[in-house]
């Protein structure tokens, strides 16, 4: 009898672990990231702020408002910097790939990166290994920069863009001065 009590009480613990682990997802505290939140408020005074902006809409010509609005607050988020007043470095890469890097001596945190036909601001990541890492991550850009070249890089489909980039100092021809002989 001992042995059935024993087996009735652990099949009854196992119902109980059971039911507390299946508590509706209400019951626990909601704790919201401060960041999330600044996001959502943005979003949301963009929103009232295209509402007011835009003439009524019914059914869905209203979806496709609300949709018109969320792109210009992504396309808002993300413009061209400006330029003007900025040091010019050209690089050469693979492929004949051309990538334009605009510096500013008073913005050492960002650049400015034109790769095909558009200029894109890139903000710099720190690193341990003392490369300059510049990213987008509006874009999935990523300009990282080392001594001998610079690598572009699309973090969004994992692929390299450009490789083997140089300036014209990282492309002029390294030579070695041979040691002089000594004299008898």
């Amino acid at each position: 009898m001992s042995h059935y009590l024993s087996k009735f009480l652990a099949a009854g613990a196992f119902a109980l672990a059971a039911g507390s682990m299946c508590a509706p997802v209400h019951a626990a505290p909601e704790t919201k990231h401060p960041k999330a939140e600044a996001v959502v408020k943005a979003k949301a005074k963009a929103d009232a702020k295209a509402k007011k902006s835009a003439k009524p809409a019914k059914g869905a010509a209203a979806a496709d408002a609300s949709v018109r609005a969320a792109a210009a607050f992504d396309a808002a988020e993300e413009t061209e910097p400006d330029i003007t007043d900025t040091i010019t470095t050209e690089y050469a890469c693979e492929l004949n790939n051309k990538v334009t890097i605009y510096t500013n001596e008073k913005d050492p945190a960002n650049i400015a990166l034109r790769w095909k036909k558009r200029v894109h601001r890139l903000t710099r990541v720190g690193t341990t290994t003392g490369a300059l890492r510049f990213e987008n991550p509006y874009w999935g850009l990523i300009w990282i920069g080392i001594p001998s070249k610079g690598i572009l890089l699309d973090s969004r489909l994992n692929r390299q863009l450009a490789n083997e980039c140089k300036n014209a100092v990282q492309a002029a021809p390294v030579t070695a001065a041979l040691p002089e002989e000594k004299k008898s």
